[in-house]
């Protein structure tokens, strides 16, 4: 098998988790009847300090569903300018819920609140009224970096105070949590929808949820519907997500030391650009100087190990719970290897 830092994403359910996906307790979850969705839909709410949430299949199902619940077409959402929810989901916001996206700029993936502040539209009949803010913790592109608890606070209170809602992409916030040693509810505080992922840090092989107040929750619960995510007997999923939250967000303490380790490694290659002292999580952004993005994966792969495309000259490492200290070994020998020929 390769060494694969492609994405935590290629993670495979080791035998307790599938033994709990075996023995899960099931029934049809679009009649609410599924013991074992409700149960991980109520832990996660507690986790993430909101009033509900619901288990959708995908992180993209849960951030998509989140601006629908919360805008009507013709409205404007402000968007980090590199945030997973405009890059990488098929201009969803546009196509699903007919909004206009006005990105603003951000430091690590956390825009300033004097940036927000200026891009929120007055009240006038030629403009697409301002309704909601959309922020992402762990940042992907900003190659894992958390969202300070400060800023976040200074953000939620300007995008209140100015009348819009808040949708915190939260897909690996639980490396945030375990990174800052806080409870996610406190990353989470005053969003009016996060989403979360079983299947990127976690380990589980499918799911997210998307969640905040009642009212919302149900309106979430239409959406999820309209979207074609009504599961049935879900509890099978649901309960690999269930026991990834309580035996693997711990331990995502060991993906950042042995992404910190790959980041060291790397940047005593010549040729690459590695800033070991901003890695803050598992994802580890290289810059190439002498090859380009295609011609070091193709030298990694030849080695016996992967990793994905961020740019003409950029890679990216993401350590996760199949990577061990063997692995990341490989990565750094097979980096050298691909950047001399």
């Amino acid at each position: 098998m390769p060494a694969d830092f492609r994405s935590d994403t290629v993670t495979r359910p080791d035998a307790a988790m599938r033994r709990a996906m075996y023995e899960a307790e099931v029934g049809d979850d679009v009649y609410g009847e599924d013991p074992t969705v409700r149960r991980l839909e109520e832990r996660a709410a507690e986790l993430l300090g909101v009033a509900g949430t619901v288990f959708v299949p995908s992180g993209t199902m849960a951030n998509q569903a989140a601006v629908m619940a919360q805008t009507r077409p013709g409205d404007e959402a402000i968007v980090e300018a590199e945030a997973h929810i405009l890059y990488y989901e098929r201009a969803g916001l546009a196509a699903l819920s007919g909004v206009q996206v006005r990105p603003v700029p951000g430091e690590r993936g956390a825009p300033a609140p004097e940036d927000v502040a200026r891009l929120v539209r007055e009240r006038d009949l030629h403009f697409p009224p301002t309704r909601l803010l959309c922020l992402e913790n762990t940042h992907n592109r900003a190659g894992g970096a958390v969202l300070p608890v400060e800023r976040w606070d200074a953000l939620v209170a300007l995008a209140h105070g100015r009348g819009l809602r808040v949708h915190l992409d939260g897909a690996r916030i639980w490396n945030a949590a375990v990174a800052l040693d806080l409870p996610p509810a406190r990353l989470t505080r005053g969003a009016d929808t996060v989403s979360a992922c079983f299947s990127k840090g976690l380990g589980a092989p499918v799911g997210s949820v998307v969640g905040g107040d009642a009212e919302t929750v149900a309106r979430l619960r239409e959406v999820r519907k309209l979207l074609g995510g009504g599961m049935r007997q879900a509890g099978v999923i649901a309960a690999a997500a269930l026991y990834a939250l309580e035996h693997n967000r711990q331990r995502l303490a060991e993906d950042h030391a042995r992404a910190r380790r790959l980041a060291e490694g790397l940047a005593g290659v010549e040729g690459l650009g590695v800033d070991p002292g901003a890695v803050e999580t598992n994802i580890v952004i290289v810059r190439l100087e002498r090859v380009t993005a295609e011609t070091f994966l193709a030298g990694l792969r030849r080695e016996g190990v992967l990793a994905t495309r961020m740019g003409e000259r950029a890679v990216r490492f993401v350590t996760h719970l199949d990577v061990g200290d063997g692995d990341v070994e490989a990565a750094v020998r097979a980096a050298r290897a691909a950047v001399t020929g």
